[in-house]
């Protein structure tokens, strides 16, 4: 049997980089998948996972939705429910960057990164809670990053955002832990993905100097941990923060 069979997960920020790597992976174990994509740029990719993953056998559908948006994720997460009976799995996986030193920093900035970051992780668990309190059991995974442990100039509102998120999945895991209902967050470390394809070789190398296993992270690494929290195997654990980071400042 596979890992995550006959559980339904929805997946933001799907379309591309570690949301693409769960979304794949929740196939691959069994999950009937739904995930998300924001810009209409990201229409043809976010058919071409659903359309490949579908050909292997997998349920999978994309929505064009912004988890940042209260009611867009509210529909979403009805729509979901509506569609396949049941949401079993919740991977806040939204993200962006907007970095910029402090004094640089513009307010847009600022609330750009919390709102997509931050916002859409209250959004999301908020409307999610209602059918997994139905059904007296979810997992809500959040993605956070090691950023918000650390920080890093630049970055403020990146890791306030992303520290925001350790407090948050706590507080839930607290509050509906007597519903079966665990939520865990997970801080990956430097992960190869799009974003990180087009820094130089010289910042890549003084990020490895720092790594003691020598090596960026895969987005499939990350995927396996979501695998882990999704799945029966952490049935126990909640209000973790599991970090996927080949050890960087541990």
């Amino acid at each position: 049997m596979k890992l995550l069979e006959n559980k339904v997960a929805l997946v933001t920020g799907g379309a591309r980089g570690i949301g693409e790597a769960i979304v794949r992976r929740f196939a691959e174990q069994g999950a009937v998948v739904a995930f998300t994509y924001v810009s209409e740029n990201s229409s043809a990719k976010a058919q071409a996972i659903v359309d490949e993953l579908v050909a292997t056998g997998a349920t999978v559908k994309a929505y064009r939705s912004d988890a940042a948006n209260f009611a867009e994720a509210e529909a979403l997460v009805g729509d979901v429910v509506k569609t396949f009976g049941r949401l079993d799995v919740v991977v806040n996986n939204a993200g962006i960057t907007r970095d910029n030193l402090m004094l640089r920093m513009t307010e847009q900035q600022w609330d750009d990164v919390i709102q997509t970051n931050l916002k859409s992780v209250f959004n999301m668990t908020k409307h999610a809670l209602r059918p997994m309190l139905k059904q007296r059991s979810g997992s809500i995974i959040n993605m956070s990053s090691v950023v918000g442990v650390f920080g890093n100039a630049g970055q403020a509102n990146y890791a306030a955002s992303k520290a925001g998120i350790f407090g948050f999945s706590k507080s839930i895991a607290k509050e509906y832990g007597n519903r079966n209902i665990r939520c865990n967050a997970i801080a990956p470390g430097y992960i190869e993905t799009e974003m990180t394809q087009v820094l130089s070789a010289e910042v890549k190398d003084s990020f490895l100097k720092n790594i003691p296993l020598g090596r960026m992270g895969a987005g499939e690494e990350v995927a396996d941990a979501c695998v882990f929290l999704a799945s029966d195997m952490s049935r126990y654990v909640s209000g973790q923060t599991l970090s996927v980071c080949g050890a960087l400042n541990c």
